[in-house]
This record gives C-alpha cells, structure tokens and sequence, in this order.
C-alpha cells in the first residue's frame, strides 16, 4: 500500500466543529480559533490530547459534553461505548490515523494515485458531501452514527411571556423585591424580555420506491427532531406515498434503530407509488387545517415525483403556504449536475415553496437543519 498522504489537520478541525455544530454545540469561529490554538500549543497529535483540547475548547456548558463525547466517537469512526464520557481515549496518533482512513478508501483511484489532501483530511469530512445513494455498509455505518449526534429544533419565535434578562424594559416587581432585599437602598434595576420558544416542525417523508436509497438517513433525521436537546420542539412526522401514515409515536423510541423498526412495521407503502396531492390534501384536512400546520415549519424531504394530477398539488401546496410559517422543500436529486425542477410534481410544488434545499447528503442535511431553525437562508 502506498504511503498515507499528509493531512490538513486544519480541515479536521474544521469538519469536526461542523459536525458538533449539527449535534447542538455553539462551535463558533471564535471557539474554533482557541482549539486550533490549543493544538498548536501542545504540539501533539495524540487522540487524547486532540479530545481534552476540544472538550475544554469547544463546550460551553454542561449539556454540550455529553454530544461532544457522541460527536468525537463518530467522527472519528469509534463506536461509543457506555460510560465513554468520563473515559479518556486511547492514545493513538489522531491524524495518522484519519490519513490511513482515507488511504484505505473505496474512492482511492485504482491506479493508486492520490487524491488531494483536502479531500483526505478525514475520513467523515468527505463523507458530509457523498451522496447517501452511493455509500458502501461501513460508510452507512459511521454516517447512522453521526446522525444519532444530529439536532434540529424550529425557528424560535417570541412567546408574550416575560423572561428575566440583562437589557430590555424594567421589570417593576423584581426591581422592588430587590429594594427591599436592601432595606430601601438604591439598587440595580431589573430588565425583562418576552421569552422565545421553537417553532413546531412537521415532516412529511417521500418512502416512494424513488426515494429507498435515501430514506434510511431521512428518518433518522427526523429522529433528531423528536429527540434533539431543544426538547422543547414538537415535531410530528408523516411518511407519504400512497398512503399518509403518522408515525410520530414510533418515532417515541429513543433508541433510532428501536424506532425505525417501530416506523417499518407502521408504513404500509414502503418503495410504492408516488401521490403527493392526494397525501399533502389528507394531511390538511385531517391535521393541518385543525392547527398542526399553523405556524409551523413544514419540511416535505421528497424528489418531486408526482403520479396523480399535478393541478391537485399545486392547489394543496398553496393551502399549506398560507397555513405554515415556512414551507422547505429538501430534494436529493438537487445536487446532481444539470438537474432542473421539470418535473410536472416539482414544477407544480416550487411557487408554494419557501426554501429550495438539498437533501443527499450529510452536509445537505446540516444546510437543511440550518434553514429549518431560521439561521441562514435557502
């Protein structure tokens, strides 16, 4: 075998904050800049050195050590084991081992030929950008890990309760509490803010026989939205095809795979037809004119595929966009070169449509969770 290419341990990093950042933890530039600088600082290149540095680098708070441990196993394609979280790792040459990861690669040219550097820098950075279609059973291994460390939460919306914060209007009550605390004494006013909450979300899933490649990774995507650290979120999730089914309560299990066999024994219509219309018109009648859509953030994961009448869809389409806050449309046949949305499904869907995203790979799905939460724009 030829020697392992050298390493951009930059985009390690980089890939690996991104990572953190799907999970939940607040990985900012800033916070990234002082772990790249703790690195340098140590000088090592020991995965237990590289964990401690992240760990007192990148997490704020309590909550975000616990991902951090799930993040850090996944990315670098160890199977977390209970009890990881107060075990140190193993001191194994970090970088050297991600090299050899790449080197081993099913997408290493036949003639041996290196690929560049950048795309061997870990081995689950280049698989953020594979397509989910194309990955072998160890890829579809490390990528199940990486989105049981998933989060998606809604777009937070102001609520008109009031919560204690620094700046804002004066909150009389606690101002005079305080006041009297100090015997009358001047003292520091005290502000309040109205509270924020997270928008609901509502996934409607394509199991059409289009979309069974895909559909391992989508569902466990909507995992993460009934089972992220914003438990505050309420997600509900539909799978579509012939048949609308509701599988919020199997989605319940807090283990993934306990809830996808839970979903597979629910859905009828696995790898069937396609009738968007019809399904998208007895979701608004049954659930979403009644108020699950009202509001909300509606995500239809689905390649557009029509087999009924693409006028029905287009009107349905229409009564969502004037219910939901936002409507996002996740396709994975966006990302393929020359792709156009032509078909008469797609077509009919777009003008009801707030946000036009990706959904093929791991990064289209960081990219779609940004969007579902408000932080950047399709």
């Amino acid at each position: 075998m030829p020697a392992a290419p050298a390493v951009d341990a930059t985009a390690v990093v980089v890939g690996f904050a991104r990572a953190l950042r799907a999970a939940g933890v607040a990985t900012g530039p800033d916070r990234v800049q002082t772990f790249l600088g703790a690195l340098e600082l140590l000088g090592s290149e020991l995965r237990s050195d590289v964990y401690w540095a992240g760990r007192l680098t990148l997490c704020g708070s309590q909550d975000d050590l616990e991902r951090y441990d799930r993040v850090f196993a996944a990315f670098f394609a160890q199977q977390p084991q209970p009890g990881d979280r107060a075990r140190v790792p193993e001191p194994t040459p970090l970088l050297r081992l991600v090299a050899a990861d790449a080197a081993m690669s099913p997408d290493r040219e036949e003639d041996g030929a290196a690929l560049p550097a950048a795309a061997l820098a870990s081995s689950a950075e280049v698989l953020r950008h594979r397509d989910m279609a194309e990955l072998s059973a160890a890829e579809r291994a490390q990528l199940r890990r990486l989105l049981a460390a998933f989060s998606l939460s809604g777009e937070p919306r102001r609520t008109p309760r009031l919560r204690p914060a620094r700046r804002g209007g004066v909150d009389p009550r606690r101002t005079v509490r305080e006041l009297l605390r100090r015997g009358g004494e001047p003292a520091r006013l005290r502000h309040r803010a109205p509270a924020t909450k997270p928008r609901p979300i509502v996934l409607l899933l394509d199991v059409s026989g289009s979309m069974a490649p895909y559909a391992d990774a989508l569902l466990r995507f909507a995992h993460a939205a009934t089972h992220g650290p914003q438990s505050r979120t309420q997600a509900e999730v539909f799978t579509i095809g012939t048949r609308l089914t509701r599988v919020t309560r199997e989605m319940a299990h807090r283990d993934p795979d306990a809830a996808l066999t839970a979903v597979g024994s629910a859905v009828p219509d696995w790898s069937g037809g396609t009738r968007l219309g019809e399904m998208l018109r007895a979701f608004l009648d049954r659930w979403g004119q009644r108020g699950m859509a009202r509001g909300a953030v509606v995500v239809v994961l689905s390649d557009g595929w029509e087999r009924g009448d693409p006028a029905l869809l287009a009107a349905q389409m229409r009564r969502l966009h004037r219910l939901a806050h936002r409507v996002v449309w996740a396709n994975p046949l966006k990302a393929r070169p020359g792709y156009a949305p032509l078909a008469a499904g797609m077509a009919a869907a777009l003008p009801s449509v707030d946000a036009f995203v990706e959904g093929h790979s791991l990064g289209a799905l960081e990219r779609l969770a940004a969007v579902v939460r408000g932080a950047c724009d399709a």
